[in-house]
């Protein structure tokens, strides 16, 4: 466990503030069926709604957060109990456009920021290498946290958000009230890494091998290739999603950050060996390349049609959750899980609140 006297060692400065189907739970395998909590008390059920039904924050807040000012869309009551969703790539908030106001509606404080390197959060100096190191992008969070006085959350996520909140929950689990996680247990092994998988695992992460050439270093630089590629990663790991070109372009509009390219690049980079992070990350690392186990409240979520989603679903990781914990896989659902399936999203949310 680490505590936040070495988190701000890490970081090096301060932190303060500046300031299913696709529309339900239908298909949903492994959901828990009982209407009670542990504590006895009613789950409440979140309401269907069809993804889409809303297409914009009502604003985005900024913060100082530890190495950078942070962009999040808030929802919902100032003193509620708090839910941070965390996006993936190539994503961005709009990935929980739908999920936060249902959250919202439920009493939660629903904070949703930017990632590093996308949307409207910067680096507060020039000079900050800019590193997409796993544990990094994790201490993100927590600054953040910090920085908004939230001493303890619900975390939620998929893809790099995933990857985020597991470390989180493995290395501050006191931060961490419960946890979704889409596709379970994503934390890197750079080790592991080095060994080659089945062929048609290796095909599925074509942009991964494609980011270490100069080609594709230069495609994320270059914007018109930089939304080819990013559109067909969406239309390849979601092959369901019948999303239009509004959709798609709201989220890309956070792909035009300075530092975009170079975060996306290291970041695919550093988790096969051929970049560099930090030295001042490596106890973190030395501690994740471990594997550690997460023992608080946790429900993961599987999608059916994510070609990234392994056969016999949670099999692989299950061990490393020792807390009270429940597997759930979506039929017909791909990989940006949340904005395909934001009712059943928000119920994982709410369901392990109440374990």
């Amino acid at each position: 466990m680490i505590n936040r006297r070495t988190f701000t060692k890490a970081v090096g400065i301060g932190t303060g503030a500046a300031a299913v189907s696709l529309t339900g739970l239908q298909g949903v395998s492994g959901a828990a069926t009982s209407s009670s909590g542990a504590s006895g008390g009613k789950v409440p059920v979140v309401p269907t709604i069809a993804p889409g039904t809303h297409t914009s924050f009502p604003s985005v807040k900024q913060v100082r957060a530890g190495l950078l000012n942070v962009g999040y869309a808030e929802l919902g009551p100032a003193h509620g109990p708090v839910v941070l969703c965390l996006h993936g790539w190539p994503y961005d908030i709009h990935s929980y456009v739908d999920v936060a106001p249902l959250l919202a509606d439920q009493g939660y404080r629903v904070i949703v920021p930017f990632l590093r390197g996308h949307g409207s959060t910067r680096f507060l100096s020039a000079r900050t290498f800019r590193n997409a190191q796993q544990s990094a992008i994790a201490l993100d969070i927590i600054a953040l946290m910090d920085a908004l006085k939230i001493d303890k959350a619900v975390l939620a996520g998929f893809d790099w958000g995933s990857r985020t909140a597991d470390i989180i929950a493995a290395l501050w689990p006191q931060r961490v009230k419960a946890l979704v996680s889409v596709s379970g247990y994503l934390i890197t092994n750079r080790k592991a890494q080095l060994t080659p998988l089945p062929a048609k695992a290796e095909h599925t992460w074509w942009y991964q091998y494609y980011f270490a050439t100069e080609r594709g270093k230069l495609a994320m630089e270059s914007e018109e290739h930089r939304l080819e590629v990013t559109r067909l990663v969406w239309d390849l790991v979601s092959p369901s999603w019948g999303f239009d070109d509004a959709t798609f372009h709201r989220t890309a509009a956070a792909f035009s950050n300075p530092d975009y390219a170079a975060i996306v690049i290291h970041n695919y980079r550093w988790r096969l060996g051929l970049e560099e992070g930090e030295r001042r990350y490596d106890r973190y690392e030395n501690v994740l390349e471990a594997g550690p186990s997460i023992a608080v409240p946790s429900i993961t979520v599987d999608a059916e049609l994510d070609p990234f989603t392994p056969a016999g679903g949670d099999t692989g990781y299950r061990s490393k959750f020792t807390g009270k914990y429940e597997h759930r896989t979506l039929a017909g659902i791909g990989h940006d899980l949340p904005q395909e399936a934001p009712t059943a999203f928000a119920q994982a949310v709410v369901d392990v609140d109440h374990f």
